[in-house]
């Protein structure tokens, strides 16, 4: 009896010194501080493999799930042919909610111009966009993404396409979805030139998807915009942020952009919300360069919390 009563005795003091450190405020400070980033997927990172229908638009989610990813960013033209097929988007929605994944938005392309000259031209564009915008409603997502193409001066291609977005913002109000631009090349990857277009737009649905990698104005020169600057810029209006990855040092950082420096970046402007992985390299194939930038984002956000 007495070695019994000893052995509870001391499985009660166990517990409650565990109990203690459970609730500890050291132990429950450390457990508070998460972070405040999401990893999410752009489809963009599996281009060859879907241009090679090794992989459907409705296989991507699955893929993103198995690889411990639970936000994805699908690209229009892997189901150019579905905005409107509600069969298939409810399916798709369906396969996201199976596999706990979250729709966050849909880039567009091939759509027109967002600034095109003419003022027919570009509600056209905005009515071609119109029916993504109604996709990414169903699904469930925040934004579409759109490209801020324009031609004329620096500052007519300001005015247009701030005109052309404030059309789309006004239709994107109606569902609650945001119109979203990145730097994706010409005048659109100048920092100070699409944070000027933000402010012209001034409409609540209008924002920016910074892209680590895309401050290239002009390909064919070279010329090319300070992507720490251009990012420190685009921030105040961001609703969503690219980390662009091309290749990888022996420490697993990326080689073109510094990641600790821009993710310090997004955290001081105060943005919390989801980072996609677009990776577009070369040296790994498509699911370790996915793999690679997310190990890489890990280790940056635990550096900042």
């Amino acid at each position: 009896m007495e070695n019994t009563s000893r052995r509870n005795f001391l499985k009660a003091t166990l517990a409650a010194t565990a109990g203690t450190m459970l609730v500890s405020p050291a132990f429950a400070g450390w457990a508070a501080k998460k972070s405040p980033f999401q990893i999410s997927l752009a489809e963009w990172s599996l281009h060859k493999t879907l241009f090679a229908n090794e992989m459907t638009n409705l296989d991507f989610p699955r893929f993103a799930a198995e690889n411990g990813i639970k936000g994805v960013e699908y690209v229009n033209q892997f189901f150019k042919d579905k905005a409107k097929d509600m069969t298939y988007l409810a399916e798709l929605k369906k396969i996201c909610k199976n596999e706990g994944v979250t729709n966050v938005l849909i880039m567009c392309d091939g759509e027109g111009m967002v600034g095109h000259p003419e003022k027919a031209e570009r509600l056209k564009t905005v009515e071609n966009h119109k029916k993504w915008v109604d996709a990414a409603k169903f699904l469930g997502c925040h934004s579409i993404r759109v490209n801020a193409g324009s031609q004329g001066s620096f500052e007519e291609q300001q005015k247009l396409a701030a005109d052309g977005l404030r059309m789309l913002c006004e239709y994107g109000d109606t569902q609650k979805i945001n119109v979203i631009v990145e730097n994706h090349g010409g005048w659109s990857s100048h920092g100070e030139w699409l944070a000027g277009v933000m402010e012209l737009v001034d409409h609540k649905r209008v924002g920016t998807l910074p892209d680590f990698g895309n401050f290239i104005i002009n390909h064919q020169t070279g010329e090319e915009f300070d992507r720490y600057r251009g990012t420190e810029l685009l921030m105040p209006y961001a609703k969503g942020v690219s980390a662009k990855s091309h290749a990888f040092d022996s420490e697993g950082n990326e080689t073109r952009s510094d990641f600790y420096r821009l993710m310090k970046i997004v955290k001081d402007s105060g943005f919390k919300g989801w980072v996609g992985i677009e990776y577009e390299g070369i040296e790994l194939p498509e699911k370790e360069g996915i793999l690679a930038t997310k190990k890489l984002l890990e280790k940056v956000f635990e550096s900042l919390t």
